[in-house]
Protein backbone atom coordinates (compact mmCIF):
# COMPACT_ATOMS: atom_id res chain seq x y z
CA UNK A 1 0.00 0.00 0.00
CA UNK A 2 1.39 3.70 -1.02
CA UNK A 3 2.61 4.71 2.53
CA UNK A 4 0.71 7.64 2.34
CA UNK A 5 -2.70 6.32 2.06
CA UNK A 6 -1.40 3.97 4.40
CA UNK A 7 -1.11 6.70 7.23
CA UNK A 8 -4.41 8.89 5.68
CA UNK A 9 -6.58 5.87 6.65
CA UNK A 10 -4.38 4.21 9.61
CA UNK A 11 -7.13 4.23 12.85
CA UNK A 12 -6.74 3.58 16.60
CA UNK A 13 -9.48 1.99 18.51
CA UNK A 14 -9.65 3.43 21.75
CA UNK A 15 -12.71 2.68 24.26
CA UNK A 16 -14.83 1.91 21.30
CA UNK A 17 -13.63 5.07 19.30
CA UNK A 18 -12.08 5.25 15.94
CA UNK A 19 -8.90 8.18 16.43
CA UNK A 20 -6.95 8.55 13.37
CA UNK A 21 -3.21 8.29 13.19
CA UNK A 22 -2.94 11.12 11.53
CA UNK A 23 -4.60 13.45 13.86
CA UNK A 24 -2.43 12.16 17.02
CA UNK A 25 1.05 12.66 14.53
CA UNK A 26 -0.16 15.96 13.90
CA UNK A 27 -0.65 16.84 17.29
CA UNK A 28 2.57 15.70 17.65
CA UNK A 29 4.22 17.98 15.19
CA UNK A 30 1.86 20.33 16.78
CA UNK A 31 3.68 19.75 20.30
CA UNK A 32 7.06 19.57 18.99
CA UNK A 33 6.67 23.06 17.03
CA UNK A 34 5.53 24.16 20.77
CA UNK A 35 8.49 23.33 22.45
CA UNK A 36 10.95 24.92 20.20
CA UNK A 37 8.83 27.80 19.73
CA UNK A 38 9.34 28.37 23.69
CA UNK A 39 12.33 27.83 23.24
CA UNK A 40 12.82 30.07 20.32
CA UNK A 41 14.09 28.00 17.69
CA UNK A 42 13.82 28.59 14.08
CA UNK A 43 12.98 24.34 12.97
CA UNK A 44 10.09 25.04 15.39
CA UNK A 45 8.17 26.75 11.84
CA UNK A 46 8.64 24.03 9.23
CA UNK A 47 7.50 21.42 11.90
CA UNK A 48 4.53 23.20 12.50
CA UNK A 49 3.63 23.65 9.22
CA UNK A 50 4.27 19.71 8.84
CA UNK A 51 1.37 19.04 11.80
CA UNK A 52 -0.59 21.74 10.08
CA UNK A 53 -0.98 19.89 6.32
CA UNK A 54 -1.94 16.50 8.42
CA UNK A 55 -4.14 18.20 10.60
CA UNK A 56 -6.11 20.07 7.46
CA UNK A 57 -6.86 16.71 5.86
CA UNK A 58 -8.55 15.90 9.74
CA UNK A 59 -11.23 18.35 9.82
CA UNK A 60 -12.61 18.11 6.50
CA UNK A 61 -14.03 14.88 7.28
CA UNK A 62 -16.47 14.92 4.61
CA UNK A 63 -13.70 14.82 1.91
CA UNK A 64 -11.20 12.49 3.91
CA UNK A 65 -13.31 10.42 5.52
CA UNK A 66 -12.49 11.02 9.23
CA UNK A 67 -15.26 8.80 11.99
CA UNK A 68 -16.21 11.99 13.11
CA UNK A 69 -17.54 12.81 9.22
CA UNK A 70 -17.81 16.32 9.85
CA UNK A 71 -16.22 19.58 7.96
CA UNK A 72 -15.13 21.83 10.48
CA UNK A 73 -14.07 25.19 8.04
CA UNK A 74 -13.27 26.82 11.40
CA UNK A 75 -10.32 24.08 12.07
CA UNK A 76 -9.11 23.25 8.62
CA UNK A 77 -8.90 26.80 7.38
CA UNK A 78 -7.21 27.70 10.93
CA UNK A 79 -4.63 24.84 9.80
CA UNK A 80 -4.32 26.54 5.81
CA UNK A 81 -4.01 30.10 7.87
CA UNK A 82 -0.97 28.35 10.02
CA UNK A 83 1.04 27.28 7.04
CA UNK A 84 0.55 30.80 5.62
CA UNK A 85 1.50 32.73 8.71
CA UNK A 86 4.33 30.21 9.64
CA UNK A 87 6.16 30.95 6.55
CA UNK A 88 6.21 34.48 7.36
CA UNK A 89 7.37 33.51 10.81
CA UNK A 90 10.05 30.97 9.73
CA UNK A 91 11.49 33.97 7.14
CA UNK A 92 11.11 36.59 9.78
CA UNK A 93 13.16 34.52 12.37
CA UNK A 94 15.52 33.38 10.45
CA UNK A 95 16.65 36.39 9.01
CA UNK A 96 16.83 37.50 12.74
CA UNK A 97 18.66 34.21 13.40
CA UNK A 98 21.35 34.98 10.71
CA UNK A 99 21.78 38.65 11.76
CA UNK A 100 22.26 37.56 15.78
CA UNK A 101 24.87 35.06 15.50
CA UNK A 102 25.36 34.17 18.86
CA UNK A 103 21.79 33.64 19.68
CA UNK A 104 22.15 29.73 19.22
CA UNK A 105 19.96 29.65 16.30
CA UNK A 106 17.25 31.66 18.43
CA UNK A 107 14.68 33.49 15.78
CA UNK A 108 13.44 36.31 17.80
CA UNK A 109 14.21 38.96 20.58
CA UNK A 110 11.29 38.93 22.96
CA UNK A 111 9.15 42.14 23.63
CA UNK A 112 5.81 43.49 25.21
CA UNK A 113 3.58 44.62 22.30
CA UNK A 114 3.19 48.56 22.61
CA UNK A 115 -0.31 49.63 23.64
CA UNK A 116 -1.21 50.78 20.54
CA UNK A 117 -0.17 47.24 19.22
CA UNK A 118 -2.30 46.13 22.16
CA UNK A 119 -5.44 47.91 20.89
CA UNK A 120 -4.76 46.63 17.63
CA UNK A 121 -4.65 42.96 18.80
CA UNK A 122 -8.28 43.47 20.74
CA UNK A 123 -9.87 44.99 17.45
CA UNK A 124 -8.91 42.76 15.31
CA UNK A 125 -9.81 40.04 18.04
CA UNK A 126 -13.34 41.35 17.83
CA UNK A 127 -13.83 42.24 14.52
CA UNK A 128 -12.42 38.97 13.21
CA UNK A 129 -14.69 36.64 15.74
CA UNK A 130 -17.63 38.85 14.16
CA UNK A 131 -16.95 38.19 10.70
CA UNK A 132 -15.85 34.62 10.69
CA UNK A 133 -18.59 33.39 12.44
CA UNK A 134 -21.15 34.97 9.60
CA UNK A 135 -18.37 32.84 6.75
CA UNK A 136 -18.75 29.80 9.09
CA UNK A 137 -22.20 29.91 9.32
CA UNK A 138 -22.26 30.62 5.84
CA UNK A 139 -20.42 27.08 5.07
CA UNK A 140 -22.37 25.36 7.64
CA UNK A 141 -19.24 24.45 9.69
CA UNK A 142 -19.63 23.17 13.10
CA UNK A 143 -19.67 25.58 15.93
CA UNK A 144 -19.53 28.82 13.88
CA UNK A 145 -18.59 31.66 16.73
CA UNK A 146 -16.44 29.05 18.41
CA UNK A 147 -14.62 28.24 15.60
CA UNK A 148 -14.69 32.03 14.72
CA UNK A 149 -12.98 32.84 18.12
CA UNK A 150 -10.19 30.17 17.50
CA UNK A 151 -9.65 30.82 13.91
CA UNK A 152 -8.88 34.48 14.74
CA UNK A 153 -7.13 34.01 17.93
CA UNK A 154 -4.84 31.44 16.26
CA UNK A 155 -4.03 33.72 13.47
CA UNK A 156 -3.34 36.48 15.95
CA UNK A 157 -1.21 34.30 18.39
CA UNK A 158 0.94 32.98 15.59
CA UNK A 159 1.90 36.50 13.85
CA UNK A 160 2.03 37.97 17.40
CA UNK A 161 4.73 35.09 18.23
CA UNK A 162 6.38 35.77 14.45
CA UNK A 163 6.71 39.40 15.51
CA UNK A 164 8.17 38.38 18.55
CA UNK A 165 5.61 39.54 21.16
CA UNK A 166 4.88 38.29 24.38
CA UNK A 167 1.68 38.80 24.21
CA UNK A 168 0.97 35.62 21.93
CA UNK A 169 0.99 33.52 24.76
CA UNK A 170 -1.92 35.18 26.38
CA UNK A 171 -4.44 34.77 23.30
CA UNK A 172 -3.47 30.89 23.28
CA UNK A 173 -4.78 31.05 27.17
CA UNK A 174 -8.49 32.41 25.45
CA UNK A 175 -7.78 30.09 22.17
CA UNK A 176 -7.49 27.10 25.09
CA UNK A 177 -11.05 27.77 26.77
CA UNK A 178 -13.21 27.99 23.70
CA UNK A 179 -11.02 24.45 21.58
CA UNK A 180 -11.16 22.34 24.41
CA UNK A 181 -14.97 21.88 24.91
CA UNK A 182 -15.82 22.40 21.18
CA UNK A 183 -13.51 19.50 19.98
CA UNK A 184 -14.77 17.81 23.16
CA UNK A 185 -18.13 17.96 21.67
CA UNK A 186 -16.67 16.86 17.91
CA UNK A 187 -15.41 13.76 18.99
CA UNK A 188 -11.77 14.93 17.99
CA UNK A 189 -9.96 13.79 21.62
CA UNK A 190 -6.37 13.71 20.55
CA UNK A 191 -7.20 17.47 19.37
CA UNK A 192 -8.76 18.42 22.40
CA UNK A 193 -5.77 16.94 24.71
CA UNK A 194 -3.48 18.86 22.74
CA UNK A 195 -5.21 22.24 24.07
CA UNK A 196 -4.62 20.76 27.61
CA UNK A 197 -0.98 20.28 26.82
CA UNK A 198 -0.93 23.42 25.01
CA UNK A 199 -2.26 25.00 28.18
CA UNK A 200 0.56 24.00 30.04
CA UNK A 201 3.37 24.96 27.13
CA UNK A 202 1.81 28.36 27.10
CA UNK A 203 2.60 29.22 31.07
CA UNK A 204 5.95 27.92 30.65
CA UNK A 205 6.46 29.66 27.06
CA UNK A 206 5.15 32.76 29.12
CA UNK A 207 7.21 32.09 32.06
CA UNK A 208 10.04 31.92 29.49
CA UNK A 209 9.41 34.53 27.66
CA UNK A 210 9.15 36.53 30.07
CA UNK A 211 12.31 36.35 31.64
CA UNK A 212 14.11 37.21 28.31
CA UNK A 213 11.78 40.77 27.93
CA UNK A 214 13.67 43.67 27.51
CA UNK A 215 12.74 46.70 30.19
CA UNK A 216 13.53 49.25 27.06
CA UNK A 217 10.58 50.96 24.91
CA UNK A 218 9.64 47.77 22.24
CA UNK A 219 11.05 48.38 19.02
CA UNK A 220 11.08 46.06 16.01
CA UNK A 221 13.05 43.65 16.50
CA UNK A 222 15.23 43.29 13.02
CA UNK A 223 15.55 46.91 13.35
CA UNK A 224 18.33 48.51 14.36
CA UNK A 225 18.48 48.28 18.30
CA UNK A 226 20.89 47.08 21.26
CA UNK A 227 20.12 43.96 20.12
CA UNK A 228 23.03 42.38 19.53
CA UNK A 229 24.20 43.08 23.30
CA UNK A 230 25.07 40.10 25.46
CA UNK A 231 22.92 38.58 27.32
CA UNK A 232 24.72 39.69 30.75
CA UNK A 233 24.64 43.22 29.53
CA UNK A 234 20.55 43.03 29.13
CA UNK A 235 20.65 41.83 32.96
Amino acid sequence: MNPIVALLDAKLHIAGSEILWREVVGNGFGVASAIGGTRRRVWAWPVGIAGNALLFTVFVGGIFQTPQHLNMAGQAGRQLMFIAVSAYGWWQWHRYARRETGLEHRGVEPRWASTRERLVLVGAMVAGTVLFAQLFAALDSYGPWAEAWIFTGSLLATYGMARGWAEFWLIWIAVDLVGVPLLLKAGYYPSAALYLVYAGFVLWGFTVWSRGLRSSTPVNPLQDSPIGASRAERR
